[in-house]
Order: C-alpha cells, then sequence, then structure tokens
C-alpha cells in the first residue's frame, strides 16, 4: 500500500472529522477506517497537532525548520572554533 503524504491542514481537518465521527457514537477504529486512515496514525498525529488550528500547525512547522538551520549554524561555527583552537595550539 502506497503512503500518502497529508499536508498539515489535511491532517487537521481529518482529525475533526474523527472528532465529529466519534462524538457522533462511533469507535474511533470505525472512525479512522472512514476517513481512511490508520489507526496509529491517527493517534501520533493527535499526540502532534491535537487541539491546534491549521494557522498554529503551520507556525509550529515553520519556527521547526527555524531551529533546524541555526543548530546547524551553531554545529558549524563550534567545528570552526575546533579547528582554530586545534591550528592555534600547534607550535610552527
Amino acid at each position: 500500500m502506497a503512503r500518502k503524504k497529508y499536508t498539515i491542514e489535511q491532517i487537521i481537518v481529518k482529525l475533526r472529522e474523527v472528532e465529529v465521527l466519534c462524538s457522533q457514537g462511533k469507535t474511533i477504529a470505525e472512525a479512522t477506517r472512514q476517513v481512511e486512515i490508520p489507526e496509529q496514525t491517527y493517534y501520533r498525529w493527535r499526540k502532534e497537532y491535537g487541539g491546534m488550528n491549521s494557522a498554529e500547525a503551520k507556525q509550529m512547522k515553520l519556527l521547526e525548520k527555524e531551529n533546524a538551520r541555526l543548530k546547524k549554524l551553531v554545529a558549524e561555527q563550534a567545528l570552526d572554533i575546533a579547528i582554530l583552537k586545534d591550528v592555534n595550539s600547534k607550535n610552527f
């Protein structure tokens, strides 16, 4: 079975659909089957995106991307500093 890639907005819509179906008396297994996602995926999405609206989820993804970029910069700078210290410690 091919994996589908859902956008954040689609994930939030699917979570809301499952909530509506559960409030109508269906079990989570039945609701996830009806919206065509595995039950485990529902729980993973609910853990990550539960209670968010699409604007908040987009902002979170942007912040995660920025954080990854900054971590990469810090790692590169730390490597540069270590190289300079090593070169500076040697007597020529």
